[in-house]
């Protein structure tokens, strides 16, 4: 199976199973604006619930806020996203198709990279154990030609980036005989800055109306509100503050489903620092982030840093945990040493002292901040598409089956009677009554037993309790798991306990 034709297999199971609809679809859809359905939205709290209680409730010094997404237009004047936050965009006059010219740069380099990486791996393979992978990089005539390239490239480029110099990066995409994936042809406009923000009126009358902005990150919220939390909370250097909350961006090129999208939803937390010890606490985080996806039970080998050349106007160190989509490894998570940048600059345009009294030094300072912020569609995405199994059964039959991590599964136990009646009926309707204040459960009778569990396995339900004409007899059921399609035979008493350890957040946090 194709990347391709893959990534059409998640998005068509997204829909059919209740996870993901196209917004407004009934008018021809919105793009890339999407709606959660009924069990992508329970899939997504999951999420932000595990997050939220990694995030939060096991650290003694992270408190959470849920800040407005409207804000005092001057924030974003403080910010930089009045003046900066611009992405460089480039037209195909052929295919009048636009994209972002940075990341036609970083899908060219990535080609040269994958060339180098194959060489590798055929030499690997005809020198077996033998096989010194430094000394063939650095000695190879083919492969040193393919990294004095990508090196020369990426120098420029970086450059380009740096000194915001349109021109020579344009120039560059000439060079490099990069052409429209849509029209294949080299026919390019120059390259231009976008502003990524949404615009809006506030007032009762359009001539008394101000403009404001709709967030395009959630970060600034926990900036404006530190002094609160810090005197209200009496937190101590170090600490941090978390939120979840919507964000939004007028993305010129938006793309590849759940990846990048107009709506968005991040899950942030600003640690605040003293200054000097930004970069321990960079390291710490980069870490235990780390920690939180390898927690999920993907293999880790879906995961890899990528450390950038190129930093914000407000970072000392950058880092993004990137994870392997149906297209390639991308950005999930982005952990930033962003120095002192936006408090001293909410203090500037604000006029507001904002600074800590540090009773160890006994000396007040504006702290340095250390972000990881995450992405929560991005996650959602991820977890899916990693999720998502067709597999031949012994007997000849395939099954489509999530295995979605139990503890973050929409439904965590279906309630199946064999037949809906001789009194299993009333009795599945009975334990469904029991289960359902501690867990999100379903009860269906509809179809054989044998549909019954291709739908549950569709949705990514871990259990499924079956209660046959036995369970009238001896009071026990029979509980199948999703991904072993294994059964066992339990009394109805320990089924709360059972499934609540196999649950349990602690499990997967430890």
């Amino acid at each position: 199976m194709t990347q391709e034709e893959f990534f059409k297999k998640i998005i068509a199971h997204s829909k059919e199973y209740g996870f993901i609809f196209q917004s407004s679809e009934i008018y021809d859809g919105l793009s890339a604006v999407y709606d959660y359905a009924q069990n992508g939205v329970e899939l997504k709290n999951n999420i932000k619930q595990y997050w939220w209680k990694s995030m939060v409730y096991m650290h003694e010094n992270i408190v959470g806020i849920d800040s407005a997404i409207f804000m005092h237009p001057t924030t974003w004047k403080a910010s930089g996203h009045v003046d900066a936050f611009n992405d460089p965009m480039i037209d195909n006059k052929d295919s009048k198709k636009r994209y972002r010219a940075d990341v036609l740069m970083e899908e060219y380099l990535v080609k040269i990279e994958d060339k180098i990486e194959k060489e590798v791996e055929k030499a690997a393979k005809r020198f077996g154990e033998t096989f010194d992978r430094e000394m063939y990089i650095s000695t190879n005539p083919r492969v040193v030609e393919y990294k004095s390239k990508y090196d020369s490239i990426k120098e420029r480029f970086v450059t380009a980036l740096t000194n915001n110099d349109l021109a020579d990066l344009k120039q560059l995409i000439v060079d490099c005989e990069i052409a429209c994936p849509i029209s294949g042809t080299r026919n390019w406009t120059d390259v231009r800055q976008f502003n990524l923000m949404f615009s809006t009126q506030m007032g009762s009358l359009s001539e008394e109306a101000s403009t404001i902005y709709l967030r395009p990150e959630t970060a600034q919220g926990i900036f404006v509100n530190y002094l609160n939390v810090q005197k209200t909370g009496r937190m101590k250097i170090p600490f941090g503050i978390a939120q979840i909350g919507k964000a939004f961006r007028n993305e010129i090129v938006a793309r590849q489903f759940l990846f990048r999208m107009k709506e968005f939803e991040q899950m942030e937390m600003q640690f605040f620092v003293r200054p000097g010890e930004e970069l321990k606490w960079f390291e710490y985080w980069k870490a235990e982030r780390l920690k939180w996806h390898h927690s999920l039970g993907i293999p880790k080998e879906k995961y890899k840093f990528y450390i950038h050349d190129k930093l914000a106007h407000y970072a000392n160190a950058a880092v993004d945990i990137e994870f392997e989509f149906p297209f390639g490894f991308k950005e999930i998570e982005g952990i930033h040493s962003r120095t002192d940048f936006d408090l001293s600059s909410h203090q500037k345009f604000s006029g507001k002292k904002i600074q800590y009294f540090d009773p160890e030094l006994n000396e007040s300072y504006v702290p340095y901040v250390v972000e990881t912020s995450i992405g929560v569609d991005r996650t959602f995405f991820s977890i899916l598409g990693y999720a998502y199994n067709e597999e031949k059964l012994e007997d000849g039959t395939e099954r489509v089956v999530l295995k979605i991590p139990p503890m973050l599964a929409p439904v965590k136990l279906a309630i199946l009677p064999l037949v809906n009646k001789d009194g299993l009926d009333e009795l599945g309707h009975k334990v469904f009554s029991d289960l359902k204040y501690d867990f999100n459960c379903q009860y269906d009778e509809k179809d054989s037993i044998g549909k019954r569990y291709r739908r549950q396995d569709a949705i990514g339900t871990p259990f499924c309790i079956t209660i046959d004409h036995d369970t009238l007899k001896d009071n026990t059921v029979t509980i199948r798991y999703r991904d072993t399609m294994t059964q066992e035979r339990i009394n109805i008493e320990k089924i709360k306990d059972l499934i609540s350890d196999k649950l349990s957040f602690k499990t997967f946090l430890k």
